[in-house]
């Protein structure tokens, strides 16, 4: 028996006195975070949204197998935050509706949410009306006709099927049930978040896109909670880092009772996690602001502009004059101009390889 098919759900239960110190950790960090970004400055928190978003997007879709361009996803934020690239390109449809939500869910965190505007996320996510290959039914509940729908993980061929959502025929009474809960419930903010991520998990309303959606939704909590639509940690991010421990636990809820004290424990631990890890990203982002400041003086072109951002966000692989080509669309003497220029200006230097193998690094790496 699944906690959907238990006589009293949706009435979800949990030991608070459990819960109260961790949750008290977790406002702390949340604070201390927050105070910390007071003396940032404006560029370097816009910077930061940037950051974070981005890294939210991409690791969202990473939990589902899917792999977006972070080019792609970052232009697409800059532009609807009105933060100037220079390096911008144009995203791809599939990048255009995941940022149209997450933005929509993390800067209208208020306002009340309704089954047309969570229909409206569904076909945002898929504008094709299609999941890879394969045409799924968008913007409505899943209705039943490919058979029970299973919250499985792994890779193909290799899948473990966690737990069976309800019966499609019942989600429309289902589905009015957890709005009314989300719009009415009176509950701590950050609890509500784990609260709404697993209520919304176990439903599994679409045919595709159901985890998403369940973090997106968690995310437009914890940005009530912090009271401001910007956000400095992701959720999605830590998440897939504790995948594995991610689908345990909701296995193990799925299968237990309408007490949901353990999931709302890890739940509460990962989110510490993801506030925690949110000092490193912060530091990458101040580190930029600080190297572009001492740099602005350089006169660099935009070339240049494209390949040091791309150094500064953990570049993959090492950088040579015919990956500058390739990447910049220019012939390999201009790289090689632009990288003789930057070696002078001693923003570059060589790597420690000779001859056909030189590479380059930033100075300050």
């Amino acid at each position: 028996m699944y906690i959907h098919q238990r006589k009293d759900w949706p009435e979800l239960n949990w030991d608070s006195k459990k819960l109260l110190e961790l949750l008290a950790s977790v406002r702390n960090a949340q604070g201390r975070l927050l105070g910390r970004l007071e003396a940032l400055g404006f560029e370097n928190i816009s910077n930061a949204v940037l950051e974070t978003l981005t890294l939210d997007i991409i690791k969202s879709t990473e939990i589902e197998g899917e792999v977006l361009s972070r080019e792609q996803v970052r232009s697409s934020l800059a532009r609807r935050l009105g933060i100037h690239l220079s390096d911008e390109i144009q995203s791809s449809r599939d990048v255009e509706g995941i940022v149209e939500l997450t933005l929509d869910a993390t800067q209208n965190f208020r306002a009340e949410l309704t089954e047309d505007r969570l229909l409206g996320w569904h076909c945002a996510l898929f504008p094709t009306g299609r999941s890879g290959l394969y045409k799924i039914k968008v913007g409505s509940w899943r209705d039943g006709s490919h058979g029970p729908m299973q919250v499985v993980s792994g890779s193909a061929g290799r899948e473990k099927v966690h737990f069976e959502a309800p019966d499609a025929s019942l989600l429309p009474q289902m589905m009015n049930a957890f709005l009314n809960w989300y719009n009415k419930t009176e509950t701590d903010d950050i609890l509500k978040a784990g609260i709404a991520h697993l209520y919304f998990v176990t439903l599994h309303p679409f045919e595709d896109g159901n985890g998403r959606i369940a973090r997106a939704l968690t995310d437009m909590l914890l940005a009530r909670s912090d009271g401001i639509p910007q956000r400095f940690y992701s959720m999605s991010a830590q998440i897939m880092n504790q995948r594995k421990e991610y689908y345990e636990i909701l296995e193990q809820t799925q299968k237990g009772t309408l007490d949901i004290t353990s999931w709302l424990l890890w739940f509460l631990n990962c989110l510490l996690g993801a506030i925690k890890n949110a000092d490193t990203l912060l530091e990458k982002v101040v580190d930029k602001y600080r190297f572009w400041q001492k740099a602005k003086q350089q006169n660099l072109n935009e070339r240049q502009q494209k390949i040091i951002n791309m150094l500064l966000d953990n570049f993959k692989g090492s950088l040579n004059t015919s990956k500058w080509a390739k990447i910049t669309k220019c012939s390999t003497d201009t790289a090689l101009r632009d990288i003789q220029d930057l070696v002078k200006k001693g923003i570059l230097i060589k790597g420690p390889e000779g001859g056909r193998s030189t590479s380059y690094v930033l100075y300050e790496c």
